[in-house]
Order: C-alpha cells, then sequence, then structure tokens
C-alpha cells in the first residue's frame, strides 16, 4: 500500500504521490465560461489532501469544439484570470494543477456552436443523438490549431503545472488518425498523424517548460468505428519524439462506445487490463491508468504489475472525496464506495443539469455548519431518505432517533445492487449505512413510527421517510395468480415457479427482473403499456440491459402492452390496440411502478408538534433524490 503514497517526478515537478484526479465535467461553472465558487469549492474539497495532481474539467480550444453549455472557457481574454482561480485553490491545497485542452470535433454540441460540428471528413456521432458533421476546411484546422497554442499560453498565464492533450476517446485528434472516419485527400487525410503532430507542436511551442501528459484510449471499443491499434501506435512514437512526460490511458469513443468512456459498472475488467498491457509494450512512457480504480486491491495490482505507475480516481472522489487520506490511515471502513452506475453522474449531465452523486450530496458543496437550536428529531424509516436525513440532521448537531419498522435499514436501496450489473452499488448502501450507525443517530429496529412512539420520543420535528410501496393495477382473473411484487421477488420473500413468468412493468425494475429471470432460464415476458421500455434508468444502464436481454430467447419483452385478463389457460393482452391470447404463466411478477407509501395518521399528526415529508414517501422518484432530500432537510433546520 506503500507504493500509492510514493512521490512520483512528472518533468521538473513531484507529485505527493500515485493519485490522479483526472477531467471530470461539472456543469457547475457560469454559461459565459466564467468559474462560481461551488467550482471553487469542488477543487479544494478534491485536492484537500487529495492526489498530487488535479486535472481540472475539459476546456475547449476553440468555442466550436464546446460539449457543455457550462464548460469552462480557454478562448476569452479573461480565460486565463478565470482559470487562475482553480489553479489558486488548488496550489493552496499543496497540490499541482493541470489544464485539460480538447477540441470536441463531430462530438460537439450543435446547440452551443451555432451549427453543425466539424471533423475531419463527414460523419455521424451516434451518442450524440446522430449529430452528423460537416468536412473541416484547411482555414478551420489553422484556427483550431492557434487555439491549442493560445490555450498553452493562457494555461501558463494561469499558473498551470501541468497541461493535457486529449488524444483519444474519439475527439477531434482521434478522428484525424482513426482511418475509418478520416477520408480526406488532402495532406491531413495522407499523414493521419499531421494534425496531432501540429496541435502538440503548437502546445509544447507556447507552454514554455510546463509538462505535457497526451491522453488516449488504449482501446476504442467500437470494431466498426473505434481507432485501430495501427493508428493509435504512431500517437505513441508521437509522445515519445516530442518529450510527452505522461500517457493517460483510458477507454472508449464518446461517440460510438460511451459505455467504456464512461466505465459502467455492469462492464468486465478484462478490456482495460488488455489495453493497457498493450500501451505499455509499445511505449517507454510511464502511463496514468484510468477507469474504475475506487478499490485499493486494483490500484495496488496495476502498480505491482507494473501496468501504471499512476492512477486516476475521478468518480470515487465524487462519492468520497476523503478517499486516498482515509486509505492512507487504513480507515477502509469509513469510505463511501461509489458504484459506477452513473445515475448521480452522468445521468444528470446528459439532462443539462450539474453533476451530482447517489452517495455524496455534499458534493462542491460547504461543510455543513453545526445549528444555533439543536433539536429532538424522530425519523420514521430507515431507506435511503431516513438514512440521509439521520446522517445529515446529526450532523447539524441535532438529537436524531430513526425508527425502522423491519430487521435491517437500507429500504429500496438494500435491494437495488441485486440487479445485473449493480453489484458494485452494494458497498456504497453499505457505507452509507456504516456511517449512520458510526454517528450520533439512535436506531431502533423493528419499530413503527406510531402514536406510542412519537409520545414517548417527543420529539421536535418527526420526518416522514417511509419510502413507497407497489402499485397494483386492477386485472381481471389476477387474484387467481402466483403473485408476488417487484419488491417481494427482489426480498426473496416468495418463490418464483416456473418455466414461464409474467413481468407486468417493463420500466426500470421491470427490466432488471426480466433480465435476471432470464439468465436463471425462465421464459419471461415483460409488458409496458407505455414506451419506451426501461423508463427512469440511466441511458447507459438501459442500453447495456437491453444489448443483454436481446442475446437471450427466452425473454420477450412488450411495450404498448395492456394485460386485460388472466384465465386458467391464457393471458388476453392488448398491444397497439390488438387484441392478443399469450400462454399461462407460472408466476406474475408486478412492477407496474411504485406509490408513495400512506402518510402519518391523524393521531401521530397531533403526536408530533411539526412534521416534515421527505423522500419516496413525498413523490417516488429515485436513490439519488431520497438521498439528497435528507441533506437538504439538514439544510433548512
Amino acid at each position: 500500500m506503500e507504493r500509492m503514497f510514493t512521490p512520483f517526478k512528472l518533468g521538473d515537478l513531484e507529485l505527493a504521490n500515485r493519485f490522479v484526479f483526472p477531467p471530470i465535467k461539472l456543469g457547475y461553472g457560469n454559461p459565459d465560461g466564467t468559474v462560481t465558487d461551488r467550482q471553487l469549492t469542488f477543487y479544494r474539497q478534491i485536492a484537500k489532501n487529495g492526489p498530487g495532481l488535479i486535472i481540472i474539467e475539459p476546456v475547449s480550444v476553440t468555442a466550436d469544439g464546446k460539449e457543455h453549455p457550462k464548460q469552462p472557457c480557454v478562448h476569452l481574454p479573461e480565460s486565463a484570470a478565470q482559470l487562475r482561480k482553480i489553479a489558486d485553490v488548488i496550489h493552496a491545497e499543496n497540490r499541482l494543477a493541470c489544464l485539460h485542452l480538447n477540441h470536441g470535433g463531430a462530438a460537439a454540441n450543435p446547440k452551443l456552436i451555432g451549427g453543425a460540428p466539424k471533423a475531419p471528413s463527414v460523419m455521424t456521432c451516434v451518442a450524440r443523438e446522430g449529430n452528423v458533421s460537416q468536412e473541416i476546411t484547411e482555414q478551420d484546422i489553422q484556427a483550431i490549431l492557434d487555439g491549442y497554442g493560445t490555450a498553452a499560453e493562457k494555461a501558463r498565464q494561469a499558473g498551470f503545472d501541468v497541461i493535457e492533450i486529449q488524444g483519444g476517446h474519439g475527439y477531434l485528434i482521434s478522428q484525424f488518425l482513426n482511418g475509418k472516419l478520416n477520408t480526406r485527400k488532402d495532406r491531413y487525410g495522407q499523414d493521419r498523424t499531421l494534425f496531432a503532430r501540429e496541435a502538440i507542436s503548437k502546445v509544447r511551442e507556447n507552454a514554455g517548460n510546463i509538462p505535457l501528459i497526451l491522453r488516449i484510449s488504449g482501446n476504442e471499443m467500437s470494431p466498426e468505428f473505434g481507432i485501430s491499434p495501427d493508428d493509435l501506435l504512431p500517437l505513441l512514437k508521437l509522445a515519445e519524439e516530442k518529450k510527452i512526460s505522461l500517457i493517460h490511458v483510458g477507454m472508449g469513443n464518446a461517440c460510438f462506445s460511451p459505455p467504456w468512456y464512461f466505465h459502467h459498472a455492469a462492464l468486465p475488467d478484462k478490456p482495460q487490463t488488455d489495453a493497457l498491457s498493450w500501451v505499455r509494450e509499445n511505449t517507454s512512457l510511464p502511463l496514468l491508468a484510468a477507469g474504475r480504480m475506487g478499490r485499493k486491491e486494483k490500484v495496488i495490482r496495476f502498480l505491482d504489475q507494473g501496468l501504471a505507475q499512476l492512477v486516476a480516481l475521478g468518480r470515487p472522489l465524487i462519492a468520497d472525496p476523503d478517499l486516498p487520506e482515509k486509505w492512507q490511515k487504513g480507515a477502509d471502513q469509513d469510505i463511501r464506495y461509489c458504484g459506477y452506475c452513473l445515475q448521480g453522474c452522468l445521468h444528470r449531465m446528459k439532462s443539462g443539469v450539474s453533476l451530482g452523486c447517489n452517495l455524496n450530496p455534499a458534493v462542491g458543496l460547504p461543510p455543513l455548519a453545526r445549528t444555533d437550536t439543536p433539536m429532538k428529531v424522530l425519523i420514521a424509516g430507515g431507506g435511503p431518505a431516513g438514512l440521509s436525513a439521520a446522517l445529515y440532521m446529526d450532523t447539524r448537531g441535532h438529537e436524531v432517533t430513526l425508527a425502522e419498522k423491519t430487521d435491517a435499514i437500507g429500504g429500496q436501496f438494500s435491494l437495488a445492487w441485486q440487479a445485473p450489473g449493480k453489484e458494485k452499488m452494494k458497498q456504497g448502501l453499505e457505507s452509507l449505512e456504516r456511517a449512520v450507525k458510526s454517528g450520533g443517530a439512535s436506531l431502533l429496529m423493528n419499530r413503527t413510527a406510531d402514536a406510542d412512539l412519537v409520545r414517548e420520543i417527543q420529539p421536535d420535528l418527526l420526518v416522514w421517510a417511509v419510502g413507497a410501496v407497489q402499485n397494483i393495477p386492477e386485472i381481471k382473473g389476477l387474484e387467481h395468480q402466483h403473485v408476488m411484487t417487484s419488491l417481494e421477488y427482489f426480498q426473496g420473500a416468495k418463490a418464483v415457479k416456473g418455466p414461464r413468468v409474467l413481468v407486468v412493468g417493463a420500466g426500470r425494475a421491470g427490466l432488471e427482473i426480466a433480465e435476471k429471470l432470464g439468465k436463471e432460464g425462465f421464459d419471461v415476458v415483460a409488458t409496458k403499456r407505455t414506451d419506451p421500455i426501461g423508463s427512469m434508468m440511466e441511458m447507459i444502464t438501459k442500453k447495456l440491459a437491453l444489448m443483454r436481454i436481446d442475446q437471450m430467447q427466452n425473454v420477450t419483452l412488450m411495450p404498448h402492452t395492456t394485460v386485460k385478463e388472466f384465465f386458467a389457460d391464457k393471458v388476453d393482452v392488448e398491444q397497439d390496440g390488438e387484441k392478443k391470447s399469450l400462454d399461462a404463466f407460472q408466476t406474475v411478477i408486478l412492477a407496474s411502478g411504485m406509490l408513495s407509501a400512506p402518510g402519518p395518521d391523524n393521531e401521530v399528526s397531533s403526536a408530533a408538534p411539526k412534521m416534515e415529508i421527505i423522500g419516496d414517501a413525498n413523490e417516488v422518484k429515485d436513490v439519488f433524490s431520497a438521498v439528497h432530500a435528507g441533506y437538504e432537510l439538514a439544510l433548512r433546520y
């Protein structure tokens, strides 16, 4: 473990440890490219006793390469002064700051740039709503190259210690290198490394003695469109020729393989290891490994095997900014582990809002202050909203009692990790539970928050966080079936009888149940009255689930289908207005949405002087909303 905390020489600089924070889009900035207090708070959180090097969120070297409306800018006259604010915050914590330079090319956002994206040749960026690019002119190429030069100069003016150049992940430099995408007949097509060479040269000319990092994809994981090893190899040789100090190795392509670009939890580890091994064999430069590195065993293995000299910690530090410090102190039990689900981070960014985290609602926000008016608080329900409320109300200095009617806390969060591809979420739940148990809140298990308990505790505030219950649809003949709810299924409360299983409702839970049963060999039909299938799921999670289900001949998905009536030997349904009959099923699982659990009765309400209803008990959403509801409650009190 000591190797993780030994210094590392990067050019003439020395990193305090072997950790690097990679460039992650935050969406915390102002639309005009100016820096906000939340950005500064975020980078201060990450830098404090954190990675030796902090690579800040990507900046586009010219305005026509932007991806997100709240990206910081480097092309404006005031950019250096704005970016210096971030560098200064990082330096104040005795850590090094790196500016990440990029141009989205075909992955740029047309709504931001005012027209079609520009790429080496006409191409379609599938993951960006099928945006079709225009072939870039030589005049535009020169403007972008000049942008690399001025961006490097501004990085130096802003006080950054290191500059990273994005050369992979399907962005502009990678698009020029890629023989499958670059079909130009001019010099930038005849020599596909030319653009990369000129971009690196421009940065080198204007960066002074600042060390340079080159970011690449070890494997873009897209056989049809991804860059080939033969096209990537010249970039590695160019990096050595140009005296690049470090190769930052990620995976995937922003346009054609987003699951690998974002390192989704459901993906296997072997392709990443294989890609790192290939890069290691083909360059003598030190390597920085990126992607799902938030488990100590993996970090140590990569360092000990020589696959990398440094490791990137991105989402794991969003979930727990104190992760490196806890590792160093041996306080592994206090770590809040990222589950790589993308739900709180990428899903929100894709929706146009700022980055968040399922487990850390305080990311980028000032620490909670102790209250001047402590209260006695009774929380009803030990699901994610109740746990979060208990944790943060306790942090504020309130006297907290949490009552859970069962013998286990966690609520629906304790079931979510059982879905295919979500196994790593279990550690996140366990870390939240440990945080509550090790804090000052009192836990009452197998205890319902009834009027007697309210009168016994005599709280100043009752927090109603009892979660949600299954919506039971009215279907003729349902009472004669072997039926269970989605909650009962994941709890193992009832046995599934086969061989045929009907899942009523193919939203998030229904799709996960259908896949899980399909893997177990059942013949599964999952219906949904409306489209889309898998509604409310994070898009990459849904795409991966649908790809896996598509390989299962024993699972059938039926959108626009309403179950009408059950008979002894058949089930009548209606799909797109057409009446159909399906063979009988031995088990029916209801995944037809959730409803807020009933509120407190009059006796409970009258016994509590003040009450708040939070989480699914207030409005059924997701675990992100539930955890944040508890934190937001603490902000109000």
